[in-house]
């Protein structure tokens, strides 16, 4: 665990309780993705059982639902980013990467989750996505990915003034 910085709970394995249960006697961070069928109550539940076991460094992260659609890989629920936060006052992260899971599309999902309220983005990123082992399909390359983080920094800066306006 000393070169563990980060574990990463995906969604199959959200409601795994033994997992959940060994991970909140840990003091890492928990990254909980939504599972893929897991409501807001569901996935609160999923973070008590790290939390009860005295580990409270958890970060929510939306990565989509499973729907009956099925032009893209998973409905995108920007809806869970502000209740998640009205509910709780643990860090919600997005996945766009794998809620839409087509790379021309990830951009505007990012941004779209910034104004929504997320904390923060985690994306995939590839110097040549079309050689990725995995998931090259949602990956950004490198200079997309640079051109990204400048527009979320300007989604974020712009979302800082509206809160001050309002």
């Amino acid at each position: 665990l000393p070169y563990i910085d980060v574990f990463q709970v995906g969604a199959r394995n959200s409601q795994n309780y033994t997992l959940l249960d060994a991970l909140g006697s840990t003091q890492k961070t928990i990254i909980l993705k939504r599972g893929m069928s897991t409501s807001i109550e569901e996935w609160l539940h999923a973070a008590e059982y790290i939390f009860s076991n005295g580990n409270e460094n958890i970060v929510f992260c939306e990565r989509g639902i499973r729907t009956f659609e099925n032009g893209y890989r998973n409905t995108f629920d920007l809806n869970a980013i502000p209740i998640l936060q009205e509910k709780t006052h643990l860090p919600v992260i997005a996945d766009p990467s794998h809620s839409i899971g087509i790379r021309r599309f990830v951009p505007t999902m990012a941004l779209s989750a910034i104004l929504a309220g997320a904390d923060g983005i985690l994306m995939e990123s590839h110097h040549t996505p079309e050689e990725a082992f995995s998931d090259g399909q949602q990956c950004l390359d490198y200079q997309e990915a640079a051109k990204l983080y400048e527009q979320m920094r300007q989604a974020y800066s712009f979302r800082e003034q509206l809160k001050s306006t309002s």
